[in-house]
């Protein structure tokens, strides 16, 4: 059953990987309206009767997330069973399936009664925290949390608290990326890094899309940053530690790979294999990010033990 269990999570993780391409997919070709304003059939249809490329990609899209859905869903249930005295497991496995079921909803919403930009650009991100819990779920059936010992490892608070704050700023950037390509000003700036490189402090000059796609280069500019550093320090601070120092150095790869893939979009305007790199490199950004909150809130809950066991032998 065990083994079972590996396998239906490798296809679960590869194919919330494909949910998240597909999306990213649909939104860069344009092809959110391929089915109309008809959910789950397509114009109304189970055989359409006209047959487009939008139509394609956004049938193609539903499918596959529904197919994974249903992986996703025996992922969780069986995770539960099998090794549910794990204590991220049960979390993780609700966390895997409300999350997709949410963002299917938020799909079928915007097809059926249309939503706001801002409220489209939460979709991906959303997709995002279910793909990074089945990643998780996958890890630990595999035992990988076995390699990380928190009685040999202590993460400093400090540095706990950082990942989380890094994990969270990473979820505004994806919004902020979610939100250039909804408002479509994906090339409302055709130089980079700034807008015009020409005249990089005209600000008085931007209008709405070019303030959008800016506000989204700072941010992302900032979190390449805070990585960076962030990750010298870890690599300084745990360099005896295999699985820090390769997983510190893998997400320093990531985020420099995102960057260079971001400004390829803009370079060679909006080529699709390029954007659909860009989405797939920060997904597995995100997914290194969510492993390192594993190993810091078990660290922390180490901690909290040591200073309990602490306390009782002085009151003692």
């Amino acid at each position: 059953m065990i083994k079972s269990l590996k396998w239906l999570s490798i296809v679960a993780t590869l194919g919330m990987t494909f949910v998240l391409l597909g999306g990213a997919l649909v939104t860069k070709t344009g092809s959110e309206d391929g089915c109309g304003n008809s959910w789950p059939l397509c114009e109304g249809e189970w055989i359409p009767s006209e047959i487009s490329p939008e139509l394609i990609i956004e049938l193609s899209h539903r499918l596959v997330t529904g197919v994974v859905g249903f992986a996703v869903v025996g992922l969780a249930v069986l995770a539960w069973i099998k090794i549910g005295h794990i204590r991220e497991v049960k979390f993780l496995s609700v966390l895997s399936v409300l999350f997709l079921v949410l963002q299917a909803l938020i799909g079928a919403a915007a097809v059926v009664w249309g939503q706001s930009d801002f409220a489209l650009a939460a979709h991906f991100g959303i997709s995002l925290i279910s793909f990074a819990a089945v990643f998780l779920l996958m890890l630990l059936i595999f035992e990988v949390d076995k390699k990380f010992d928190a009685k040999s490892l202590f993460i400093k608070k400090s540095h706990r608290l950082e990942i989380y704050g890094l994990t969270i700023y990473t979820m505004l950037v994806v919004y902020t990326g979610a939100l250039v390509r909804h408002t479509e000003a994906n090339l409302v700036c055709r130089s980079w890094p700034f807008c015009n490189n020409e005249a990089p402090l005209a600000f008085s000059n931007y209008v709405g899309p070019q303030w959008i796609q800016m506000g989204h280069r700072l941010a992302a500019g900032i979190l390449f940053i805070w990585t960076i550093t962030l990750s010298l320090r870890m690599l300084r601070h745990y360099k005896n530690n295999k699985l820090m120092y390769w997983g510190w150095w893998t997400v320093m790869i990531l985020i420099t790979l995102q960057v260079f893939f971001g400004a390829l979009v803009i370079f060679t305007q909006l080529h699709l294999a390029t954007a659909l790199m860009h989405a797939l490199v920060i997904s597995l950004f995100f997914g290194m990010l969510t492993y390192f909150i594993l190993q810091a809130t078990r660290s922390g809950k180490y901690a909290k033990q040591l200073e309990d066991n602490k306390s009782n032998i002085q009151t003692s």
